[in-house]
C-alpha cells in the first residue's frame, strides 16, 4: 500500500535511519558554488538541483521529498521520468546516507570572491550568519539600508541617519533625524534668544523665569492704581519713577482727596441713618408708653373690645417699626463695613514710606555727588601731577651736562607762520647745564627775527636761567659762547657766530627771576640763506641749532 504522505515516508526513513543528520540543514532551490563539480548522483532526477532530504524509489532513482510529493500530486499514479517505472509509493524510503555526503559536500560562500571561505553544504547557513561580507538590513529602527555585516557597526555610530545621539543641550538620546526638531521643540535646555530683544541667551525652560526679571520687558508703573498708565521696559523703571516723581506725588494726593470726600459723604449718610433711627426708637418708646396707659385703663373696663382693637393697632405700627428699624441697622452695618478704611490707611503708608525711602535716595545722591565731585578734584590733581612729573622727565632725558645744547626743531614752516603772523613770536629750547651741578641755560629763537632782523633773519639768543645750585656758582657768568646752525649735508658748512659774555650785562648776573634778558644775535642767519634750495640747514622741515660754552677756566664743583 502505497504511503501518500510525508509523515509516511518519515516512517519509511526512521526505518532506514542508520545516523541522525538533524542538526545539518541547507535551503533548496538556491544556486550553490561547489568546489568540485556536483556528481549526478547528488542530484534530484526531477529538479536536477542537489538533492534537499533524499528519498530513493523502488527503481533504485533519488528525488528531493518535495519533487516526490510533486510526482505523486501531478499523477495518481506516478512514474519515475528516468525509466518510466512505476513509482510504488510503499517502495520510497528516506537515503540518509546520501544525505549525509550531500550535507558534506563543499560549496563556496555566496559573496565570493570578497569571501573566500568554503564550507560544508550543511553549515551553509551558519556560515551565512557570521559571514562578514553578508548583507543585512541595519538594525536600527525605520533604516532601510543594506548593510554589509562587516560595516555594520560602523554604520550604526557613525553613517546611520536613524542611530540615537546625545543632545548636547539636554544630554537627552534622540533619533538622529529627529534631533533638530527635538532642540528646538522639546528639549528644556535649548538656547534660544530673549523675546523682549535684550540680547540675552536663555535656556527655553527658563524663559518664563527670564521674562519676570528681563530689563527689556514692559511693566506697569507702580503707580499704575494711581492713575498712572505708562508701561516702560522693566530696566528703566526707576528712571521713569524718578522723572515722574512729582505727577506720581499729585495722582496719589488727587486719589487721596477723593477718598476723603468718599469718606466725608459717607459719614454724613451715616449720622442721618442714625438720626432716624434714634427717631424711630423714640417713636417706639411712645407707642409702648400709649399701650401701657391703654393696659391701666381698659383692664377691667366693658369696653374691653375697643381696647383690644386699639392695642391690635398699636401692635402693628410697632412691628412696623420694629421691621424698619431692623433695616436700618442692617443698611448702617453695610455702610459700617464699607466705611472699613484699613486698606486705605495701608495703602497711604505705603505711600509715605515710598516717598520716606525717595528722600533718603534723593540725600544719599547729594552725598554721592559731593563725594564725586571731591573725586574728580583728586583726578584733577593727579593728572596735573602727572603731567608735570612727565614734562620733566621729558626734559630730564634731553638735558645735556657738558655745556652743549644740539637743538632739533621741527615743523619750521609752521612754526615760521605762526611767527609771522604774531601768534608764537619766539621758541625756547629745553635746558642745559655746563655740568651736574653748573649753570643752568638755554636758547631762544625768533624765527621771523627780532629786533634789526625782524622780517628777514632768524634771531638765536643765549638764556642765563635760574638753577638750583647759583649760590655755589661765580657771577657773573663770563664765559665764550658760539651759536650755530649746523649744515645736514655732512660737509660741515655750519654757520657759527662767537661772543664772550659781557660781565657788565645784566643778562650774565646771577638770575632773580625765572630767567634773565636774552644775549646773542638778532641777524643771526638770513632767511635767504636758511630757505635757499641749494644749501642743505633745513631737510625734512627740520633744522638743527647749536649752543657750545667754552668750559675753560670753570671751576666745577
Amino acid at each position: 500500500m502505497a504511503c501518500d504522505e510525508p509523515a509516511a515516508l518519515s516512517g519509511i526513513f526512521t526505518r532506514q535511519n542508520s545516523a541522525s543528520t538533524n542538526s545539518l540543514d541547507f535551503e533548496p532551490d538556491a544556486d550553490y558554488k561547489f568546489v568540485e563539480s556536483l556528481e549526478e548522483r547528488y542530484k534530484c532526477a526531477y529538479c536536477h538541483l542537489v538533492l534537499h532530504n533524499p528519498h530513493q524509489t523502488g527503481c533504485g532513482h533519488r528525488f528531493c521529498q518535495q519533487c516526490i510529493l510533486a510526482l505523486r500530486e501531478l499523477n495518481a499514479v506516478p512514474t519515475c521520468p528516468v525509466d518510466k517505472e512505476t513509482i510504488k509509493m510503499h517502495e520510497v524510503f528516506k537515503d540518509n546516507c546520501c544525505k549525509r555526503e550531500v550535507l558534506n559536500l563543499h560549496v563556496f560562500c555566496k559573496n565570493f570572491p570578497d569571501c573566500n571561505s568554503k564550507v560544508i553544504l550543511g553549515r551553509y547557513q551558519e556560515h551565512l550568519q557570521q559571514c562578514l561580507f553578508e548583507s543585512m538590513q541595519c538594525t536600527n529602527d525605520g533604516c532601510r539600508d543594506q548593510i554589509l555585516r562587516k560595516d555594520l557597526k560602523e554604520h550604526l555610530s557613525q553613517h546611520c541617519k536613524f542611530r540615537e545621539e546625545m543632545c548636547q543641550y539636554c544630554n537627552a538620546y534622540v533619533v538622529l533625524i529627529n534631533i533638530k526638531n527635538h532642540e528646538k521643540n522639546d528639549c528644556p535646555d535649548y538656547p534660544v534668544p530673549c523675546l523682549q530683544n535684550c540680547s540675552q541667551i536663555i535656556l527655553k525652560k527658563e524663559v518664563e523665569k527670564h521674562h519676570a526679571v528681563c530689563p527689556e520687558a514692559e511693566v506697569d508703573c507702580p503707580y499704575k492704581q494711581y492713575g498712572c498708565h505708562v508701561k516702560v521696559k522693566r530696566g528703566k523703571l526707576a528712571e521713569h519713577e524718578n522723572s515722574a516723581l512729582r505727577e506720581h506725588m499729585l495722582q496719589i494726593l488727587d486719589k487721596n482727596s477723593r477718598l476723603e470726600e468718599q469718606i466725608s459723604d459717607l459719614y454724613k449718610s451715616l449720622e442721618c441713618k442714625e438720626i432716624k433711627i434714634q427717631q424711630l426708637a423714640d417713636a417706639i418708646k411712645k407707642c409702648e408708653k400709649e399701650f401701657r396707659q391703654y393696659t391701666q385703663l381698659f383692664g377691667n373696663n366693658s369696653n374691653l373690645m375697643v381696647s383690644t382693637q386699639a392695642l391690635a393697632s398699636h401692635l402693628d405700627k410697632s412691628a412696623r417699626l420694629e421691621s424698619q428699624v431692623k433695616q436700618l441697622i442692617q443698611m448702617a452695618n453695610q455702610q459700617q463695613s464699607k466705611l472699613d478704611l484699613r486698606p486705605l490707611f495701608d495703602t497711604i503708608e505705603n505711600v509715605k514710606q515710598k516717598i520716606a525711602l525717595m528722600e533718603t535716595y534723593d540725600q544719599r545722591l547729594v552725598v554721592l555727588e559731593d563725594q564725586s565731585s571731591k573725586h574728580d578734584l583728586q583726578i584733577n590733581i593727579h593728572k596735573a601731577q602727572l603731567n608735570k612729573n612727565e614734562e620733566r622727565f621729558k626734559l630730564l632725558e634731553g638735558t645735556c651736562y657738558n655745556g652743549k645744547l644740539i637743538w632739533k626743531i621741527t615743523d619750521y614752516k609752521m612754526k615760521k607762520k605762526e611767527a609771522v603772523e604774531g601768534r608764537v613770536l619766539s621758541i625756547a629750547s629745553q635746558p642745559f647745564y655746563t655740568s651736574r651741578c653748573g649753570y643752568r641755560l638755554c636758547a631762544r629763537a625768533y624765527l621771523n627775527g627780532d629786533g634789526s632782523g625782524k622780517g628777514t633773519h632768524i634771531s638765536l639768543y643765549f638764556v642765563v636761567m635760574r638753577g638750583e645750585f647759583d649760590s655755589l656758582l661765580l657771577w657773573p657768568f663770563k664765559q665764550k659762547v658760539t651759536l650755530m646752525l649746523l649744515d645736514q649735508s655732512g660737509k660741515k658748512n655750519h654757520i657759527m657766530e662767537v661772543f664772550r659774555a659781557d660781565p657788565n650785562s645784566s643778562s650774565f648776573k646771577r638770575p632773580e627771576g625765572e630767567m634773565n634778558i636774552a644775549s646773542g644775535c638778532p641777524r643771526f642767519v638770513p632767511h635767504a640763506v636758511l630757505e635757499n634750495t641749494k644749501n642743505t640747514y633745513i631737510r625734512d622741515d627740520t633744522l638743527f641749532l647749536k649752543v657750545v660754552v667754552d668750559l675753560t677756566d670753570l671751576e666745577e664743583l
